[in-house]
């Protein structure tokens, strides 16, 4: 059994075919999808999505990079988002983006820092993305992590070792995309060496991110047993335990799955 903990069923081209999508998926021993929420309006989807798909599980969140234009979220109203649905078991995407900086940075701290209370309140775990805000972010997480245990799933991890050492001193996880089996990421094969195995998950981001030998291709769940697969080797485990153990990890973080 493997898990997808991270991708996006309302993107095309899935969402025109998440019928043969998710069978593909279930023909590839991928037994649940986690599809992330990064717009408030986009959230009746994933809301219609789980609906219809017994395996396939959401989220609540806005993406930093849409930080401008959800001024009005606070916790309040993303915890009435996660009480609509048992099947939303997670908060996010959320967390900072400096590489593109579309919203303003105080924007994006601000709602960052919305997501974490409501993970706080509701005990659900907060899917952060971070790209180019190591510092900042671990400062945020550890501020809040200081008032109560979180729960930290560290989305398409590509961070330094230094920051994934930091990350596990707040009982954080990792989740690995595609990313760990392209050639010129050596630097982020040393750093999954360095973190344990029962922090971590695999997801794909779908539809970006395709794994080798796929790269350039539109990515989708049942892809993810390829980065299964390089990944288990890397961490010189053998495949089925590798899965078994990644799948526990993410039932750790949300719970068991009915």
């Amino acid at each position: 059994m493997i898990i997808d903990s991270h991708c996006h069923l309302d993107y095309e081209p899935m969402f025109s075919n998440l019928d043969d999508v998710i069978k593909r998926a279930k023909d590839s021993d991928v037994k649940f999808m986690l599809t992330i929420s990064v717009a408030d309006k986009k959230f009746d989807v994933i809301l219609n999505i789980t609906k219809k798909f017994k395996n396939v599980y959401g989220t609540y969140g806005i993406h930093p990079h849409e930080a401008k234009n959800h001024k009005e979220i606070n916790k309040d109203i993303i915890l009435k988002k996660i009480n609509m649905s048992k099947k939303i078991i997670g908060i996010g995407e959320t967390g900072l983006d400096f590489y593109y900086n579309h919203s303003d940075k105080n924007d994006q701290i601000r709602l960052f820092e919305e997501h974490i209370n409501a993970s706080i309140d509701s005990n659900l775990p907060i899917i952060v993305h971070s790209r180019e805000a190591e510092d900042l972010t671990y400062e945020i997480l550890s501020k809040y992590s200081k008032k109560k245990d979180l729960k930290i799933l560290m989305h398409c991890f590509t961070g330094t070792k230094i920051f994934a050492k930091k990350l596990l001193e707040l009982n954080a996880f990792f989740s690995a995309s595609g990313i760990i089996t392209f050639k010129k990421t050596n630097e982020l094969k040393e750093t999954f060496k360095t973190i344990p195995l029962s922090k971590i998950l695999i997801e794909t981001d779908a539809p970006y991110l395709s794994p080798e030998p796929l790269r350039g291709k539109s990515n989708e769940p049942s892809n993810v047993v390829y980065t299964a697969k390089y990944l288990s080797n890397l961490k010189d485990t053998d495949f089925k335990d590798f899965c078994d153990t990644t799948s526990n990890n993410f039932f750790k973080l949300f719970g068991n799955l009915n």
